[in-house]
């Protein structure tokens, strides 16, 4: 099967078939990330897409989940993942769910009727980069849309049927404004009802735009004890119901993982 560059996946894709679908990012404008640096965006021709399905039905025929790589996936028309998806079930009858990473900015160019469409195929349990839920937090980060857009694109896809996991960076505001952060990121996922939070703190490598900007003093990054006290000030806003919070991230100060709302307090401890 044909991938380009590093290949990545969050953690709990790990018993996913892997299907490359496009290449890079077409946003790759996002302050703290550094995956696709090197990776022009690209899209995979469909024949390329169904060669691969072919081998992978010679190997794994019983494949229930499938996470279309790289980076941004979603960014294909309706069109072209409806093909993709008719194409998984032809070859992969067994397949129940097709995941991606997606963001708010493309889901903004998929009509109501096209998301139910999606949803009718299996396309499920998306992978976002919420990051945050306050303005500012979004604006440092240079995510491409507001809060108010995070809501109205989150609401439509749970509208149609598809569960959503959201990626929270802790620190993504800076200490001066982490229990505004934590308040604001609470607000947005109470409202939009993932089925998993993922949390990670601002972690930046050397290509990261606000690696420079940490360097130069611009950035302050939060201390540990800040890290924990904002994630601690998540928690207790949370209020969702049969929701994991996924707090396994290396980057992460503390290793949490449990079910909300019933191991809240055992989080909180």
């Amino acid at each position: 099967m044909k991938y380009t560059g590093i290949i990545y996946r969050p953690p709990f894709e790990a018993g996913s078939l892997l299907l490359q679908v496009t290449s890079g990012c077409s946003h790759n404008k996002c302050s703290f990330c550094y995956m696709y640096k090197d990776v022009p965006f690209s899209v995979e021709p469909i024949e390329q897409v169904k060669k691969d399905l072919a081998e992978a039905r010679e190997y794994y025929p019983d494949t229930r989940r499938v996470f279309l790589e790289n980076g941004d996936p979603f960014s294909l028309s309706a069109r072209r993942l409806i093909e993709i998806g008719q194409a998984i079930h032809e070859y992969l009858p067994k397949v129940e769910n097709i995941s991606m990473y997606a963001s708010i900015r493309n889901i903004k160019g998929k009509s109501d009727e096209e998301l139910a469409q999606l949803r009718e195929l299996g396309f499920n349990q998306f992978n976002i980069g919420v990051e945050s839920g306050l303005d500012e937090a979004l604006k440092l980060m240079n995510k491409g849309y507001n809060a108010k857009e995070a809501f109205y694109e989150l609401s439509r896809l749970r509208n149609a049927g598809i569960d959503y996991a959201a990626n929270v960076i802790l620190g993504s505001a800076g200490p001066k404004l982490l229990r505004e952060n934590a308040i604001a990121t609470a607000r947005l996922l109470n409202e939009t009802t993932p089925y998993l939070v993922f949390t990670t703190t601002l972690h930046a490598e050397p290509v990261s735009p606000i690696y420079e900007d940490m360097k130069s003093g611009k950035f302050i990054e939060s201390t540990i004890g800040e890290y924990i006290e904002e994630e601690e000030i998540l928690l207790k806003n949370l209020d969702l119901s049969d929701t994991l919070f996924f707090g396994l991230h290396p980057s992460n100060i503390l290793r949490l993982y449990g079910r909300l709302p019933d191991d809240k307090n055992a989080l909180l401890r």
